[in-house]
């Protein structure tokens, strides 16, 4: 179907304007990010530090050890996280697949409690562990769903199943070693509190890897979700590409889940809000998934620690909040099967 010219170009200024508004939230949203917290940054404060040096008074090391590690590890992950619900939504061609709903985030869940139990609590293994436990698990929904009919059904449930017996063997590990079960908690609820520059770093530089090589392969994506006979019509290798984008999607799942533990219904929310004003197109999509993403969690972990002050809520209760009722409203609508629009 042909679009007019008139039509194209109020589409591009639709898409122009939404990156406007992905990166002025991405901003607002880093500066509360460090401003707001037990111990207020204002503006004036900030801009001192600046003139100062980072470490020349308390606020500049609150800034510079708590805040900025906080903050970066906030925007990454939740970038990772709705570009990688993205591109797994639109490999298994259902719109209701997430990282925490099929089993990813619970498949780098038990890789990080497995290294914590070894005495692993940082740094590039455990970055890499995390990676390898989400890859396994989409892994294993996906050539499930490839074998039963990747039907909206078959692939949630399969994703249950995965989240249950890796759940399992998760609480089995902490009996045996219970001095992780003190780690348990935090990382079962989600949250940036235990976050720093050390072990920020390797996460982050896997993070911005995966996420450059996916902008550069969003023309094969749009391909892939045109359906596997399309997509051999067209002279793709599906088989090799749909194993190279679960490859950067558990990548980008295992590290964020290796930073914040298991932060739910993100890979869900931004990618299903996002299509819905920029339609379906991957190098529009997982762009705005990044920016939005990045903006959403900042938002949500800046208002955990400040909504609720003396206390802190951790962010993924936050996010369960928001994330369960909006699960529950597409499953009434419907919505988000292996539907390919």
């Amino acid at each position: 179907m042909k679009h007019s010219p008139k039509s194209c170009s109020n589409n591009r200024k639709r898409i122009r304007a939404l990156y406007l508004l992905g990166f002025v939230s991405l901003l607002a949203a880093a500066l509360l990010g460090v401003a707001l917290g037990g111990t207020p940054l204002p503006f004036s404060a900030l801009w001192k530090v600046m003139r100062e040096g980072l470490t020349a008074s308390a606020d500049g090391r609150i800034l510079l050890y708590v805040r900025l590690p906080r903050t970066a590890a906030a925007l990454l992950c939740g970038g990772a996280l709705a570009v990688s619900g993205a591109v797994i939504q639109g490999v298994l061609a259902n719109r209701l697949a997430s990282p925490s709903i099929i089993g990813v985030n619970a498949g780098a869940g038990l890789a990080v409690t497995l290294c914590t139990a070894l005495g692993i609590y940082g740094g590039w293994r455990m970055a890499l562990a995390a990676f390898l436990g989400a890859f396994a698990a989409v892994t294993v929904v996906s050539l499930g769903a490839r074998k039963w009919g990747a039907s909206r059904g078959t692939v949630i449930l399969l994703g249950v199943a995965m989240n249950s017996l890796l759940g399992a063997i998760s609480d089995a590990m902490i009996t045996f070693f219970p001095e992780v079960g003190t780690m348990s908690r935090d990382f079962k609820v989600g949250q940036f509190m235990a976050v720093t520059g050390q072990k920020l770093l390797p996460a982050a530089v896997l993070i911005l890897l995966a996420l450059a090589i996916l902008l550069t392969l969003t023309n094969e994506l749009d391909v892939l979700t045109l359906g596997e006979d399309s997509a051999r019509g067209l002279g793709m290798n599906t088989s090799r590409m749909r194993t190279l984008f679960l490859l950067l999607a558990a990548l980008l799942a295992g590290c964020a889940v290796s930073l914040a533990g298991l932060l739910s219904f993100v890979g869900l929310v931004v990618p299903h809000a996002v299509r819905r004003v920029a339609g379906s197109k991957s190098s529009h999509l997982l762009g705005l998934c990044a920016l939005f993403g990045a903006a959403f969690i900042c938002l949500c972990d800046t208002a955990a620690r400040t909504l609720f002050a003396p206390y802190e809520l951790p962010v993924g209760i936050l996010m369960a909040f928001l994330g369960a009722p909006f699960f529950v409203f597409i499953l009434i609508r419907g919505k988000g099967g292996h539907s390919r629009d």
